[in-house]
């Protein structure tokens, strides 16, 4: 059982949220988080629960591939409804493959070479050719990402919020790349913001934001937040 710890929020009875953190090409990593999270569930079962992963599924590790599939093919654990958001690398390989020179440069420098590679496409090819060699179901699920997710006192998104801008005001980049004006931000922002795109050395805990990029683009671990009523714990890969 995860080791729970008082939660900064709150979510309605019966409800349990899983939030995944950057995976970043690490296929076996998410492969042995949805393991725990269905081994959990197993021992633990729950009225209302939900998977959500934050973003950032491609590029820096060597399977963005495998991770796209698996995510792609439908909601990876049988019975646990799933939402996937938008991280920022996801939305370099959209512009990339839409034709961008600019996030074409932007993507192959960020990681995008090892994503590349990993749909056997050569990441010196000619990037005009690449939206052909990677499967349209692929693309399909990349272009579908949602932004963010609310649920209780929780807001889910990959990277931040702008303090004291309205969520319907947000701005999409700001959404999946914000850091400076957020991470350093006191303020109540209105719901706790649960978010990765900043990796850190573990989870950081706040009052108005808890993050869990925990570096598995970099070899450490993948993190999994567990939310239910008014605690929380961990899982990690």
């Amino acid at each position: 059982m995860p080791e729970f710890q008082s939660a900064p929020a709150r979510l309605p009875s019966g409800r349990r949220i899983y939030a995944v953190g950057d995976v970043h090409g690490h296929d076996e990593k998410l492969a042995a988080i949805h393991a725990q999270v269905a081994a959990d569930l197993a021992a633990r079962p729950v009225t209302a629960p939900l998977l959500i992963h934050l973003g950032d599924y491609i590029d820096r590790g060597p399977d963005s591939c495998g991770v796209i599939a698996r995510l792609a093919a439908g909601d990876p654990i049988a019975g646990l409804p799933t939402v996937n958001l938008l991280g920022n690398h996801e939305r370099s390989m959209i512009d990339a493959l839409a034709g961008e020179r600019a996030a074409v440069t932007d993507w192959r420098m960020h990681g995008g070479r090892e994503a590349l590679a990993s749909w056997d496409i050569d990441p010196d090819s000619d990037p005009a050719t690449w939206p052909a060699l990677i499967p349209a179901a692929h693309r399909r699920f990349v272009e579908a990402l949602a932004l963010m997710h609310r649920e209780g006192g929780y807001l889910f998104v990959h990277a931040g919020i702008r303090p004291g801008v309205p969520l319907k005001a947000q701005s999409p980049d700001d959404l999946i790349r914000i850091r400076g004006g957020f991470l350093d931000s006191e303020a109540d922002l209105g719901l706790v913001v649960i978010h990765g795109h900043t990796p850190t050395q573990g989870p950081v805990l706040r009052r108005n934001r808890i993050g869990i990029d925990t570096g598995a683009a970099y070899g450490r671990e993948l993190t999994c937040l567990v939310l239910e009523a008014n605690r929380m714990a961990f899982l990690q890969a």
